[in-house]
């Protein structure tokens, strides 16, 4: 894994490009990333990784060690922890090094981490794609999921089948998304297409592992 950034969902919008075509945007901001550690597979971690804080908070909210482990590494108290996997101690940055949008380049495309909208409790048409069951006049069960299991065998209902129950909010990667634009002045990534989460949702941004190449 590559050094990534930990944003902010602000919502969607849309850009244009050099063609004068609209494209549709997520606006993920990323103002406030810092890193906090450095480990090293030469030191007592025995692995090399970058642990990067994200959004500022009071202090006083923190337990005594974690108060500790920023002032270690002179920054402010963060709301999220993240840690990124790099491959040796030869490509580790420095713990001084400012991390902004800029760290993404345009056209570069990255995989986005994050947790998918809470929908409730859901039958299994919405939940899964269930056809449902006949409509007409006469009949009881429309939305139903209808026989789960049979008496004899196997006898029970299999690990695993699908039913109502809580969907949505669960963890989601959405991969080989373009960077429409990076503006590290006002700490934000244009992301090109729909990444998961809702408003103000914490989402992670990291180069894309199965398209290390930009976008043409």
């Amino acid at each position: 894994m590559s050094l990534g950034l930990i944003g902010k969902k602000l919502g969607m919008t849309q850009v244009y490009n050099e063609k004068g075509d609209a494209v549709s945007v997520t606006v993920v901001s990323v103002q406030g990333n810092a890193i906090v550690q450095v480990k090293t597979a030469a030191g007592k971690d025995g692995y090399s990784a970058v642990q990067v804080g994200f959004d500022d908070q009071k202090e006083h909210r923190l337990n005594k060690p974690l108060q500790g482990h920023f002032k270690k590494a002179g920054v402010s108290a963060k709301k999220v922890l993240k840690e990124f996997r790099i491959e040796s101690d030869e490509k580790l940055p420095s713990t001084d090094t400012s991390l902004s949008s800029d760290l993404f380049s345009i056209g570069q495309y990255v995989d986005v981490i994050g947790t998918t909208r809470g929908k409730g409790f859901q039958g299994a048409v919405k939940r899964h794609g269930f056809s449902g069951q006949m409509q007409s006049h006469g009949h009881m069960m429309h939305r139903r999921t209808g026989s789960i299991g049979c008496r004899s065998t196997p006898g029970l209902v299999w690990k695993g089948q699908k039913m109502p129950g809580h969907d949505g909010q669960v963890r989601r990667t959405t991969q080989n998304l373009v960077v429409v634009q990076s503006r590290p002045e006002e700490g934000l990534l244009l992301i090109k297409g729909a990444i998961p989460g809702s408003k103000g949702s914490v989402v992670i941004v990291r180069p894309a592992k199965k398209k290390p190449i930009k976008a043409a």
